[in-house]
C-alpha cells in the first residue's frame, strides 16, 4: 500500500479558480498525491486542465460534493487536518497549529486523512476548522502572512513525501474516527460530573480533542486510555 496515494485525500472547499484547482492538480502529484476532493468548486473549465499540465487525471477523476457536510458524512474520513494562514494563539482553542514538519512527523495513520484547503479569498471558515482534528499552519512573515494556496500546499505535500518511508510501523497504526471520539464522549462525561461553568466545560472538551488530533495516537493506544478514563469515570 502506498500511504500518500492510498489514505491522504486533499480537499480544496469552495475555489474559485479553475486554474488553481489544475495548479494544486500538479502540485499533488509532484509529492505522489492523486485523491483530490472539490467542494462546491467553481465551474471545472479547459483552464484547469491546462494549469494541470500532466496532472489532468487529476482533475478528471476529483469527486465533487455540494458541503463539507456532505463529504464529511459520506467518505466517513478517520482524521481531518485543517490549513489555516492565521493561527491563534493558546486562548483561539481551535486555532492552535501544528508545523507542516510536526504534522509529517506525527502521522502514523493507516485510516483516511483529508487534509483541507480553503478559499483562496478567505480560507476556512470557523465553523470548518471545528470539524477538523488539528490544524496546520506555515510560519511565515508578519508583513505578509497569506501565502497562495498552491504554494503553501507544496509545502504541506513536500514535508509529508519526505517522510513517507517512515509512517508503516508495525504496531503504529493510528487509532481510528471511532476510537478516539469514545475517547472524546469518555472525557466529556467526565467533565460533566465536575459540577464546573458551561464554558469551561466547553474549552475543556475543546482542549482534549486538540490533545488527542495534535497527538495523532495509535489504536492500542486510545485502547488503553479509554479503559484508564473509564476507570477514573467510575471512580467519580
Amino acid at each position: 500500500m502506498d500511504f500518500l496515494k492510498d489514505y491522504i485525500n486533499i480537499v480544496f472547499v469552495e475555489p474559485e479558480s479553475p486554474g488553481n484547482i489544475g495548479f494544486l492538480a500538479r502540485t499533488m502529484k509532484n509529492f505522489g498525491l492523486y485523491n483530490l476532493i472539490l467542494v462546491n468548486p467553481c465551474e471545472i473549465k479547459k483552464e484547469a486542465y491546462f494549469q494541470a499540465m500532466h496532472a489532468k487525471e487529476i482533475v478528471s477523476h476529483a469527486k465533487i460534493y455540494d458541503s463539507l457536510a456532505e463529504l464529511l458524512k459520506t467518505e466517513q474520513m478517520d482524521f481531518i487536518i485543517g490549513t489555516s494562514g492565521t493561527p491563534g494563539g493558546s486562548y483561539k482553542l481551535s486555532r492552535i497549529p501544528l508545523k507542516p514538519h510536526q504534522l509529517a512527523e506525527s502521522i502514523n495513520s493507516t485510516g483516511k486523512i483529508a487534509i483541507l484547503f480553503g478559499r483562496e479569498g478567505n480560507g476556512l471558515y470557523n465553523n470548518e476548522i471545528e470539524l477538523c482534528d488539528t490544524l496546520v499552519s506555515i510560519p511565515t512573515d508578519k508583513k505578509y502572512p497569506i501565502m497562495n494556496i498552491t504554494h503553501a500546499a507544496a509545502i504541506v505535500f513536500y514535508e509529508l513525501f519526505k517522510n513517507k518511508n517512515e509512517f508503516h510501523v508495525q504496531g503504529l497504526e493510528e487509532a481510528s474516527l471511532n476510537e478516539k471520539q469514545n475517547l472524546i464522549d469518555e472525557m466529556g462525561e467526565m467533565i460533566k460530573k465536575l459540577d464546573i461553568p458551561e464554558h469551561k466545560e466547553k474549552n475543556g472538551a475543546k482542549t482534549f480533542k486538540n490533545i488527542i488530533g495534535r497527538a495523532f495516537i495509535t489504536g492500542r493506544e486510545a485502547h488503553t486510555l479509554k479503559g484508564i478514563l473509564r476507570r477514573i469515570n467510575r471512580k467519580i
